[in-house]
């Protein structure tokens, strides 16, 4: 399952600096179709890898450790060190799952040590304590529950409630713990058809991800839309990242959003094809100062990243929710 680091690996990873900056960071990566997930080091190293299966969701926790999903159903939390599984939830084995088609795309841990899950088939987050015990549930509502599209990402906010990404209808919703909707959007298609697919030529408003930043805006990757959103509480559209906005680079599946500490956004570009970058990090006035573009080690279905550290500096544990 695991590999032992390696460090004298080829830098794959290209660089693309502003004048006179130059960036490093260090990354927790995940891709899909080469069945990894892996620690990249500022040089662009291999520091640790294991092998996964179809995966939506990753997160380094404070402690070190990586919470992760090793396939549609099964979180687990692994210490990279010990290279040991030191908890575990698997949703099929759920007693309220029984005879449902159920898979898992979002999760969390929780300031309280819970972690979030949110279950796509059964329309449902839950909390689990330590002990692998649901200590808490909270229903979704979706027009027509489905195992693979109930949700994208899922975040808790401060307040306690949950920003979810709904792909399979299109919309970004607030929930309070008890299940009641406080705000939504529906992230618009601005006029075009939708076209199937999932890289470039595709189109729709499958949402990915999205966070709500401090003045109480939220940006939204909007998946096969190609682009990235500011939205006002009220619904105004503020700022836009749209699919040719950067030189050189096509969006395609706009999956994960980190703000950095200096403000800059790091977004995933999925399924974009071996031209393109899987992660980039953007200014708000668009200018690409960092990019990730490695189809050695890593594929076609990047979906997910989190940058750790930049230029050797840690970057907080959390993937920034109005905090």
């Amino acid at each position: 399952m695991f590999h032992l680091p390696t460090w004298s690996c080829i830098l794959l990873a290209s660089v693309s600096v502003a004048p006179a900056i130059a960036v490093g960071h260090r990354i927790l990566i995940a891709d899909s179709s080469q069945g990894r997930i892996a620690i990249i080091g500022e040089a662009g190293e291999t520091e640790w890898e294991m092998k996964i299966g179809p995966l939506h969701d990753l997160h380094m926790l404070p402690n070190g450790n990586v919470l992760l999903q090793t396939n549609w159903t099964r979180v687990v939390e692994v210490d990279p060190q010990s290279e040991q599984i030191v908890w575990s939830y698997d949703a099929v084995q759920q007693a309220e799952n029984a005879g449902k088609r159920v898979e898992v795309h979002a999760f969390q841990r929780l300031d309280n040590g819970h972690t979030m899950i949110a279950e796509s088939g059964s329309s449902r987050i839950v909390e689990v304590d330590a002990a692998g015990k649901v200590v808490h549930t909270m229903p979704l509502r979706v027009r027509r529950s489905h195992h693979h599209r109930d949700t994208r990402l899922v975040r808790q906010l401060a307040s306690g409630n949950y920003l979810v990404c709904h792909e399979g209808d299109g919309l970004v919703r607030e929930y309070r713990r008890d299940g009641q909707i406080v705000w939504e959007y529906e992230v618009p298609l601005f006029g075009r058809a939708p076209a199937k697919g999932h890289g470039p030529e595709a189109f729709g408003n499958q949402c990915f991800s999205a966070l709500r930043q401090q003045n109480g805006n939220t940006l939204i990757a909007t998946g096969n839309g190609h682009s990235v959103l500011e939205v006002t509480p009220g619904k105004e559209i503020v700022w836009q990242l749209n699919q040719n906005d950067l030189p050189g680079i096509q969006l395609a599946w706009v999956t994960t959003l980190q703000q950095l500490p200096n403000g800059n956004l790091v977004i995933g570009n999925c399924h974009a094809g071996p031209d393109n970058p899987q992660v980039i990090e953007i200014t708000r006035d668009k200018k690409v100062v960092w990019k990730f573009h490695d189809f050695k080690r890593f594929g076609n279905a990047t979906t997910n990243t989190q940058v750790l550290t930049t230029d050797g500096v840690q970057v907080a544990a959390r993937m920034g929710q109005d905090r």
